[in-house]
Order: C-alpha cells, then sequence, then structure tokens
C-alpha cells in the first residue's frame, strides 16, 4: 500500500504548511504529496488529476478535512466514488476519522457509516459556500447603497498621456512601446485610449 497525500489551498498566497506537517505526520513522502493553489469548485486540478492517473488499488489518499478534497456537493461524492469503488483505493480525512474507509474494510456498517458521513460533511460544505456568496452578495449591495465605491482605484492616468496616444494614433509609436514609456501596460494604455476617445467624443457632440 502506497500513502499519498492530497493539499489543496485557495489561493497561490495561502500558507499549506498546516496541510504539509499533517502529511508528514502520517508518514508521507514529500514526493507523494500532490498540492494545488486554487478553487474547490471543481476537480480541474493539475495535481490532483495527476494522482488520480497513478493511484492504484490498495492505495491510501490522506486529506487534512473534508473541504479540503473540494466544495461541490455532486463533485465530492463523484470523486469520492471514483477514488474508493472504480480505482478501489482508500481515503482518509484526519479532521474526521469517520470518514477513514481503510478501517471500514469488508464491514458493511462501516461503509455505510463512512458513506453518510461524507455526504452530510459535503453537503454542509456546499451550504456554507453558498451562504457565504450570499453573504458577500449582500455586503457588496449594502455597500453600494452606502454610496460606497467597490474595488481598486484607478491609477491615474501619466502627464503626458496625450502625446503617446498622438504618437500610437499616427502609427509611430506601437501599443507595448507607449505602454512602456508611461510605465502601465499595454491593456491598461489600450483601455485608457478608448476611454479617452469616448470623453472628447462626447465633449465634441455637446459643443455641436
Amino acid at each position: 500500500m502506497k500513502k499519498v497525500g492530497y493539499i489543496r489551498v485557495s489561493a497561490k498566497d495561502q500558507n499549506p504548511d498546516r496541510q504539509l506537517v499533517a502529511m508528514e505526520e502520517y508518514g508521507i513522502l514529500r514526493k507523494n504529496i500532490y498540492m494545488d493553489a486554487m478553487s474547490g469548485q471543481d476537480f480541474s486540478r493539475p495535481s490532483y488529476i495527476k494522482m488520480l492517473s497513478r493511484l492504484k488499488k490498495g492505495d491510501l489518499v490522506v486529506i487534512k478535512s473534508i473541504d479540503r478534497l473540494g466544495r461541490n456537493y455532486g463533485e465530492i461524492l463523484e470523486q469520492w466514488r471514483k477514488i474508493t469503488k472504480e480505482i478501489g483505493a482508500n481515503i482518509e480525512v484526519i479532521d474526521m476519522p469517520l470518514l477513514n474507509t481503510s478501517s471500514c474494510g469488508e464491514d458493511l456498517t462501516g461503509v455505510f457509516i463512512s458513506d453518510l458521513v461524507l455526504q452530510i460533511l459535503a453537503y454542509v460544505a456546499e451550504t456554507e459556500r453558498s451562504f457565504i456568496k450570499q453573504r458577500q452578495a449582500e455586503g457588496i449591495a449594502a455597500a453600494r447603497a452606502r454610496g460606497v465605491k467597490l474595488g481598486c482605484p484607478k491609477k491615474q492616468v501619466p502627464e503626458d498621456f496625450e502625446e503617446y496616444v498622438c504618437l500610437w494614433e499616427k502609427g509611430e509609436i506601437s501599443i507595448r512601446k507607449a505602454a512602456e514609456c508611461l510605465c502601465i501596460s499595454p491593456a491598461t494604455f489600450f483601455r485608457r485610449c478608448k476611454e479617452h476617445k469616448e470623453v472628447h467624443n462626447g465633449i465634441a457632440a455637446r459643443e455641436q
């Protein structure tokens, strides 16, 4: 039996150390630990897919908590079935010993309890995710009602912006070169050019 660990953090700047320590305490070698830094909404994750492709019957997949596996109720159940039924590997959730399928063996009661607990926890995980999204939407609506401006403040246009716009429109300079001279990204330069043109067109229309 080979032990493999699966770690997931929601973003690249989140710290996976707590999960790594838990894996090492279970005696899992670093080379057998797979980690993704992305959302748990679906299972299109490079390391997770690689782990599945290398799993064999009798292997053990260890995860810290059920939400590290995923946050979509239907997807969690489907992946659990794929690992335990199709591949024939076992899963152990460190924070929930009842979800240790390797301890069930041929005990139908143990398997039933494990599957039941999984369904309850997966449902709770997805419900909490829905609540979070709902609270975020309500918070945004309330902030807008108070007149709060959301999002990052727009970067100020450099003083010589119009000069480079003219050069670009005459074909004397590329977007990339203009952006580089203004210390902004090409996408920002192009977007500001469109805004600049719309503003001038609006002024011209009002003056007619």
